[in-house]
């Protein structure tokens, strides 16, 4: 009777074990599947952006300003990225970034709304447009400025370890030199002497 007690325990185990491995399996594979979708929704919709910047008319007009701002927002934030992982000094750079993405994103929407009210309406909001290509070229023009400012860091951090290299590499070869031989210049002195006498006789 105990042998049975005892097998069915280890069967229950057994069995609550795999119950337990069954819902962490499916757990994840929802939270996997969830990803995939989020992403492949991202995918889509960037495929779709390029897609429709490829045609004419404002609707792909916006759509390319689309494009331009991600390829702007994407290059500046390596920018900044570079420079927090070379250490340097960024004050509130990094925050800017963020708030300037945020913002970004919120042109993103209205250029994306006005791109679709386009595609589905004749009637064309000239007024609406030309606000949004002026927002547009501020935010671009901050990125670049963003930019400018970060590589001339760069370029002054380059000149510094430039030139410690080379005040480096002229004490190294100075070092290496061989020192003058005070036989070699006492004989050369001699030499000389003893040609002036020549000379002077």
């Amino acid at each position: 009777m105990s042998e049975i007690s005892e097998f069915l325990v280890i069967v229950l185990v057994i069995f609550a074990f795999l119950l337990l491995a069954g819902a962490v399996g499916i757990w994840l594979l929802v939270k996997l599947g969830k990803k995939a979708a989020v992403k492949a929704k991202q995918a889509t919709a960037r495929i779709t952006t390029h897609v429709n910047a490829m045609g004419t008319g404002d609707a792909a007009e916006v759509e390319r300003l689309r494009l331009e701002m991600r390829r702007e927002l994407t290059v500046t934030r390596q920018a900044v990225d570079h420079a927090l992982r070379q250490g340097w000094g960024l004050g509130d750079l990094p925050q800017l970034m963020a708030d300037l993405s945020a913002q970004a994103d919120v042109h993103d929407g209205q250029l994306a709304m006005y791109a679709q009210q386009r595609r589905m309406s004749s009637f064309a909001d000239h007024a609406t447009l030309d606000r949004l290509r002026q927002h547009q070229a501020k935010l671009t023009a901050m990125c670049a400025r963003i930019r400018a400012d970060l590589m001339s860091d760069q370029v002054r951090h380059t000149a510094t370890g430039i030139d410690d290299l080379n005040a480096r590499t002229d004490l190294e070869i100075e070092a290496r030199r061989h020192a003058p031989d005070p036989l070699d210049q006492i004989d050369e002195l001699y030499r000389r002497t003893m040609e002036e006498r020549k000379d002077l006789s």
